[in-house]
C-alpha cells in the first residue's frame, strides 16, 4: 500500500475556488422551487384550452383587458376553449395596476356565470386580477382581507395562465398584488396557493404589445432577476434562472423595440420573463420592487418603469457593504474584462458598472430620469417610505434598510 506521506500535495487554493467554496458553503439550507407546469414556445395558444380541460373545466372564466380584446386573442383563445367542448365566459373588466373594486367584480362574474376553472390571457395585471378572483371564490371576503403572507385558508379553483407581455412573472409566481384604492397604495398577497397550476407561454403574443409596455415589462423582468440573485432568499437553483434572465434581458429587450416581429428576440425576452419569474417567486425580492408597489398604487403608472429608475439606486445601496454578489450580475449584462473573485475593489467597480449599465439601457428604452418626471414628489417621500417598510418585498432585501434609508433612496431617485 502506498502510505498516506506519499500521496501528491494539492496545490492551494485559488481565488476563484475560495470564492466557490464560499458559495457552497453558503448554500446548505434547504431550497425551495415551487413551479407550475410549463407550456413554452410559439403557436402554444391551443394548448391553454386542453390544459382547462384537464383541470376539469366545464365553464372556464377567461380573464383579460379591453387591449387585448382589441388585438384580438382573447376570441382566438375562446374559439379554442369551445372547440374543446367548453363554455367560456369572457370577462374583461380589468385596468393597469388592477384595483380592488375589479377583482370584485369579477368575482361577481365568475359566480354568476356559475364559473369553475379561470384562464388569464393577460400581463401582469391580467393574471394578478385572475388570482385575485380565484382567491375570492375559494375564501370568500374582500381582496384586501388577505393582505401579507399565507392568508387563505381554503382552495382556489385552478388556474391556467397565458402571458401577453415579456417581464412580470406573475403566471408562474405566488406573488399577487393589488391596488388598495382606498390608500391609493398596492398590496401584496404571497403565498404557495397563488402559484397556477400551468402557465402557457406562447412568444407570439407579444408582437402586439406597444413599445412603452414592451420596454416597462423588460425592465420589471431585469429587475426581478436581479433582485432574485441577490436576495437573502436565493438558492443555487434561483441563482441558475435570475443570470440568465438577467443576460437574456441584457441581450435581446433592445433588439425587441428595433424588431418587434422577430420571432427569435420575442422568444429569448419570452424565456427571460419566464425565467425571471421562476427566480423571483422562490427567492422573493428586495428594495426596488418594495418602493415601485407604492408609487405605482400613489399614481397608477406602469410599474417596469418606476423599477427603471428605481433600480440603479438600489443597486448601488445594497452594493456599499458587499459589492461581492453583485459581480455574476455585471458578467451577465456584458461586463469587459475579468473580475478577480476576492477583490473588493474590483467588486464595487463591477456593483457600480452594473449600476449604469441598467441606468443606460433604461435611456436607450427612453425611462425616464428620476421620479420628479412621473409625478412623484419631496412632499410624497415620508408617506412611500413608511409605506414600503410594510412590503413583504423588503424583507428579503439583502442589506437591512430603515425609513431614513429609504427616504434617501427615494430623494435620490427624484
Amino acid at each position: 500500500m502506498v502510505g498516506a506521506s506519499a500521496l501528491p500535495t494539492a496545490p492551494a487554493a485559488t481565488p476563484a475556488e475560495r470564492a466557490a467554496a464560499r458559495s457552497r458553503a453558503g448554500t446548505t439550507r434547504l431550497a425551495k422551487f415551487h413551479v407550475p407546469e410549463i407550456l413554452f414556445g410559439p403557436g402554444s395558444l391551443p394548448e391553454a384550452a386542453h390544459a382547462a380541460v384537464r383541470l376539469g373545466a366545464r365553464r372556464p372564466l377567461l380573464v383579460t383587458d379591453p387591449g387585448l380584446c382589441a388585438a384580438g386573442w382573447p376570441t382566438q383563445l375562446g374559439a379554442h376553449l369551445a372547440e374543446a367542448g367548453l363554455r367560456p365566459t369572457v370577462w374583461s373588466g380589468v385596468t393597469p395596476n388592477p384595483k380592488d373594486h375589479e377583482i370584485a367584480a369579477g368575482h361577481v362574474a365568475y359566480r354568476e356565470h356559475g364559473c369553475d376553472v379561470i384562464v388569464a390571457l393577460g400581463g401582469g395585471s391580467v393574471i394578478d386580477a385572475a388570482k385575485g378572483i380565484a382567491l375570492l371564490a375559494g375564501n370568500g371576503g374582500t381582496i384586501l382581507d388577505y393582505e401579507g403572507v399565507d392568508r387563505m385558508a381554503l382552495p382556489i379553483p385552478p388556474l391556467v395562465m397565458v402571458p401577453s407581455t415579456s417581464g412580470t412573472g406573475a403566471d408562474v409566481s405566488q406573488f399577487c398584488i393589488v391596488t388598495d384604492t382606498a390608500r391609493n397604495t398596492k398590496i401584496t398577497i404571497l403565498g404557495r396557493a397563488m402559484v397556477p397550476d400551468v402557465s402557457v407561454v406562447d412568444p407570439s403574443l407579444l408582437t402586439t404589445m406597444p413599445d412603452w409596455l414592451n420596454a416597462a415589462t423588460g425592465l420589471d423582468a431585469l429587475t426581478h432577476g436581479i433582485e432574485a440573485y441577490v436576495s437573502r432568499a436565493h438558492n443555487p437553483l434561483t441563482d441558475h434562472h435570475a443570470l440568465q434572465a438577467i443576460a437574456l434581458v441584457g441581450e435581446h429587450l433592445v433588439r425587441t423595440m428595433d424588431h418587434p416581429a422577430e420571432e427569435g428576440a420575442r422568444t429569448c425576452m419570452a424565456q427571460a420573463a419566464l425565467e425571471a419569474g421562476l427566480a423571483f417567486t422562490n427567492a422573493i425580492l428586495g428594495a426596488a420592487h418594495a418602493m415601485s408597489h407604492q408609487v405605482g398604487g400613489l399614481l397608477d403608472l406602469p410599474h417596469g418603469v418606476i423599477n427603471g429608475v428605481l433600480l440603479p439606486h438600489v443597486i448601488r445601496f445594497n452594493a456599499e457593504p458587499d459589492p461581492h454578489r453583485f459581480v455574476p450580475i455585471a458578467q451577465a449584462l456584458g461586463l469587459p474584462g475579468q473580475i478577480v473573485p476576492d477583490s473588493t475593489a474590483g467588486a464595487a467597480e463591477a456593483a457600480e458598472w452594473a449600476a449604469a449599465e441598467v441606468r443606460r439601457l433604461g435611456d436607450e428604452l427612453g425611462v425616464p430620469k428620476g421620479l420628479g418626471e412621473i409625478g412623484v414628489t419631496e412632499a410624497d417621500v415620508p408617506v412611500l417610505s413608511a409605506m414600503t417598510l410594510a412590503d413583504a418585498c423588503l424583507s428579503t432585501n439583502p442589506r437591512e434598510a430603515d425609513q431614513a434609508d429609504i427616504e434617501t433612496l427615494f430623494r435620490a431617485a427624484l
